[in-house]
């Protein structure tokens, strides 16, 4: 057996076994977003857009979650490239999907959203026992300040773990 043959059926295994596969991270969410709590959603999807995001070919990066006044939660400017050999069942890469979450996650994220001024930030995409999971978090914007004190003290954990290294 090859290297390539065992990695792929360590994933096929990975992934029936109910581990978790990630696919893509919002990177640019902690360094934005002061983050306090996280839920996974499902996600609805329609067509071929399964395929593309086993793929890879997803983009979070101005991604953002909002709860509706009907009390569904959707994720908005997600993009999801379409399939190549997907032709007319391919549908618009950026549109709204629905988000699965449950009365309890949504009546609390409601609550949160409306009294702390808090907001829905999508911090990874990915699957689990075969189904497509979003992780939300719910954070405070940093100002330009905080952000500075956050590369600042990355950078002294950094110095620190270097000097440790050398001694």
């Amino acid at each position: 057996m090859t290297a390539k043959a065992t990695k792929s059926d360590a994933e096929k295994k990975e992934e029936k076994g109910g581990g978790r596969r990630t696919v893509t991270v919002n990177r640019k969410a902690r360094h934005e977003y002061f983050i306090d709590d996280t839920f996974q959603a499902g996600l609805v999807l329609v067509g071929t857009e399964v395929k593309s995001i086993r793929q890879g070919k997803v983009s979070l990066a101005e991604a953002y979650a909002r709860i509706e006044k009907t009390g569904e939660a959707w994720i908005y400017n997600m993009h999801v490239s379409p399939h190549a050999e997907g032709n007319r069942y391919n549908v618009d890469p950026i549109r709204p999907r629905k988000l699965l979450l449950t009365r309890r996650e949504i009546d609390r994220l409601i609550g949160v959203t409306q009294q702390k001024g808090l907001t829905l930030v999508p911090m990874s995409l990915f699957f689990q026992r075969g189904f497509a999971k979003l992780e939300l978090g719910v954070g405070k914007g940093k100002k330009l300040w905080d952000k500075r004190e956050s590369i600042a003290e990355r950078d002294r954990e950094r110095e620190a773990r270097r000097s440790f290294a050398h001694e």
